[in-house]
């Protein structure tokens, strides 16, 4: 197991002030996000705040909080310094940008405006750029002295770097300027200034999304010229606030293949655009006890087997055996990211075995993220371990730990 990655030092480090999560959907990106904001309040004294894209409630409720939403909430039960928590909403932080930068006859005009409304509510990249605005208002208040981000889900990581750009050059460029010259005298004027390929876009176009849109469009970006200054110096000013000292990427991974094939490319990106990467978590790995091999394990179940066919423990080791080769094929994959990206630093984690849904669950989350010990409770681990019972001639029932005194002294074939 990799143990390169010191999690405390970087939460406890006061020069960083964001700490982004990112990687592939379903690695467990969002958990990350969240134990390791509460373990930066509660071991390191942070005034933390967890910036959130998962609709998913069950983070909210591993927080003891109903629901999140677009507006920092402390959580309760924090044991030092602070937590907040929120979940992006990207239409209502749209509508704040708006607000934020004109009067409010002017952003009633643009609220009203059904290209605006389709823009802030379904475009491609919005998401990701209202994401990196909540960031930037989070960091202008001075509340809080840590930001960790819990980057959006994507098909594909890049997105998060690549769509607040394409937004920005969609809402800035020339083609929108051409399709919101007000009228078709001033589009013309445009297109012989652009050439005849953009003619013949213009003109499909038109012909497709018909004249409506075109109009929506020219009142939408009449009233954003004065209000925003640009979409694409704000996205290029979020870029360089990525690339500054004070942020920190970790990028996060499952033992699956395609998982790890996305963060490899996603490091190699994050490389190439001089992106602070400090390391990656492995998340899910198989828990398994390391002192007991598979072979060691099956040539005991069947040495018990030929006494007895029936013999529960010899149940459990093949059980194990299964578990051992599963871990075995997992650390293969991984070996792929250490193979491709030696120079970061990695901490791999095994599966906690229950889902998070507590602060304590986070609480272990975030203290194995930190290589300590982990202090969930067994029935937390495995509910039925409470109904666990010793066979009458002193063999265990089929759960007890394969490194426990009962299994130490198991016949073993060499």
């Amino acid at each position: 197991m990799s143990t390169d990655l010191d999690v405390d030092a970087l939460l406890g480090d006061a020069g960083k002030h964001v700490i982004a999560c990112c990687g592939s959907g379903g690695v467990g990106k969002t958990t990350t996000a969240a134990s390791l904001a509460l373990r930066a309040a509660e071991v390191h004294g942070r005034r933390a705040v967890v910036l959130t894209i998962d609709p998913a409630k069950r983070l909210a409720q591993s927080l003891g909080m109903e629901a999140l939403d677009n507006t920092p909430r402390p959580v309760a039960g924090v044991r030092d310094g602070s937590l907040d928590a929120m979940m992006l909403d990207m239409k209502r932080t749209f509508d704040e940008v708006v607000a934020s930068h004109t009067s409010a006859d002017r952003a009633a005009e643009i609220f009203a405006n059904p290209f605006y409304q389709a823009v802030s509510s379904t475009f491609s990249g919005t998401q990701e750029y209202m994401a990196m605005e909540k960031l930037g208002q989070l960091r202008a208040t001075g509340r809080w002295d840590l930001i960790v981000l819990d980057t959006p889900p994507s098909r594909s990581a890049l997105d998060f770097l690549d769509a607040p750009a394409r937004l920005a050059r969609l809402l800035d460029g020339r083609v929108i300027r051409l399709l919101s010259a007000s009228t078709p005298g001033a589009r013309r004027s445009m297109l012989s200034l652009m050439g005849a390929s953009a003619a013949v876009f213009t003109r499909v176009f038109n012909k497709v999304l018909g004249g409506h849109l075109l109009t929506d469009v020219a009142e939408f970006t009449a009233s954003l010229e004065d209000t925003f200054g640009g979409f694409r110096k704000r996205a290029e000013a979020t870029f360089r606030a990525l690339q500054d000292d004070q942020t920190s990427f970790l990028v996060v991974a499952a033992p699956e293949p395609a998982a790890v094939g996305e963060a490899v490319y996603f490091t190699r990106r994050l490389t190439e655009e001089r992106m602070p990467l400090d390391g990656m978590i492995l998340n899910r790995l198989t828990p398994v006890s390391a002192d007991l091999s598979a072979e060691r394990a099956l040539g005991a179940a069947a040495q018990l087997e030929e006494a007895d066919p029936e013999d529960p423990v010899a149940a459990v080791l093949r059980t194990h055996a299964d578990l051992a080769r599963r871990r075995a094929a997992e650390e293969r994959v991984a070996a792929r990211y250490a193979a491709a990206c030696p120079e970061v630093p990695q901490r791999w984690l095994p599966s906690l075995g229950v889902e998070v849904v507590d602060l304590e669950d986070l609480r272990s989350f975030g203290a194995a993220a930190a290589g300590v010990h982990s202090e969930l409770s067994a029935e937390r681990r495995c509910p039925q371990a409470v109904e666990n019972r010793t066979r009458p001639d002193g063999w265990p029932s089929g759960r007890e730990s394969l490194s426990g005194p009962r299994m130490r002294g198991l016949p073993v074939r060499s």
